[in-house]
């Protein structure tokens, strides 16, 4: 599926972007389910549903109205979106990830990032390992394009080759803040470059590689589909941030019961009680 001189990039850059990593019809149910979740919220005041260990499914930002919806995440769409499920299992993504990380591949998490036109939506700067720390780093975050994506709607900024340098803290001044140090990350913003593509294409990014992204500032939407997989016998060692009934299921391949594992000392992540967004914001933390 990827040629060895994207194989190279990969592990070299640590992130690949791809065209065309699903289907158009399957990019078609992908639109087609968000749009209804879209229209879903309009009659929420707040997030609303329920996931596996009772944490909201649909997330929205502070401000969202029925006027003005501003949705901006799904915890693990692949529970109640058929969708969503077969794009992540079974697509020309999911062959790319086992062309990166080995024949064995598994699910570790799924999610959606949506930046709505006018909403305030940002990630800031951290890497994914922190977060879900596993006994060996052959994880890959797949982020699927559901909408274009462009220099304008807040498309994902990384920090090329960062994935074989220092685990950055996301603890600041004895808080799980989920984010580098203000320095640090005015520094990789500094040196980053964007991730951008048509609908239907795929960022493949190494789980430690830094990245964040800033608010959409054009009237588009800016829509990902985020599904984390790993190597077969990458082993988690912390609870789940987004638990899912799919977590450990096998993509591709087969468990062959082994465990491999790598040397790093990482500081023990938080578990969430609400948002990943929120878990980031000053203010919304101030008001858990």
């Amino acid at each position: 599926m990827l040629s060895q001189e994207q194989i190279d990039q990969f592990w070299r850059d640590g992130v690949l972007t791809v065209e065309n990593a699903v289907t158009p019809e399957q990019l078609q149910g992908l639109k087609r389910d968000f749009d209804g979740w879209v229209e879903e919220s309009r009659a929420h005041e707040a997030p609303y549903g329920e996931t596996l260990d009772g944490r909201i499914r649909f997330d929205v930002q502070p401000g969202h109205s029925a006027d003005n919806p501003a949705s901006r995440r799904v915890q693990a769409p692949t529970e109640v979106s058929d969708a969503y499920y077969e794009a992540m299992a079974n697509s020309r993504m999911t062959d790319m990830v086992a062309d990166l990380i080995g024949l064995d591949v598994k699910l570790h998490r799924t999610k959606i990032n949506s930046k709505l036109p006018g909403a305030a939506t940002e990630v800031k700067w951290h890497q994914d390992f922190l977060f879900t720390p596993h006994s060996n780093s052959d994880v890959v975050t797949a982020l699927l394009m559901v909408d274009d994506v462009t220099d304008d709607n807040g498309p994902l900024e990384v920090l090329n080759g960062s994935h074989k340098g220092q685990l950055h803290s996301i603890w600041q001044d004895g808080t799980f803040t989920g984010a580098v140090d203000e320095k640090v990350a005015a520094d990789m913003q500094a040196a980053s470059v964007k991730c951008m593509g048509p609908a239907g294409s795929v960022c493949l990014m190494h789980t430690r590689l830094a990245h964040g992204s800033v608010p959409n500032r054009s009237d588009d939407p800016r829509t990902l589909i985020i599904c984390v997989y790993s190597a077969g016998d990458a082993i988690p060692l912390t609870p789940n941030p987004v638990p899912t009934k799919h977590q450990g299921v096998f993509v591709r391949g087969e468990d062959r019961g082994q465990i491999r594992s790598e040397a790093y000392e990482v500081e023990t992540p938080q578990y969430p009680k609400t948002s990943f967004f929120a878990q980031q914001s000053t203010d919304e933390r101030a008001k858990m």
